[in-house]
């Protein structure tokens, strides 16, 4: 059970957190790209860490 909070509509509530949602989705599409270039200075960074 959830605490009702006065003056909120649970459907706004759902669009708003669907939106959101959505918004996170996409920004996370748009960011695939940088993927590789990312993993690519990571391991160049940790390159001199690790022992062999």
């Amino acid at each position: 059970m959830a605490a009702r909070v006065g003056g909120r509509s649970v459907a706004i509530s759902w669009i708003a957190g669907v939106l959101c949602a959505a918004v996170v989705a996409v920004l996370l599409w748009l960011s695939l790209p940088a993927g590789p270039g990312l993993l690519f200075m990571l391991g160049h960074l940790l390159d001199g860490t690790v022992p062999r």
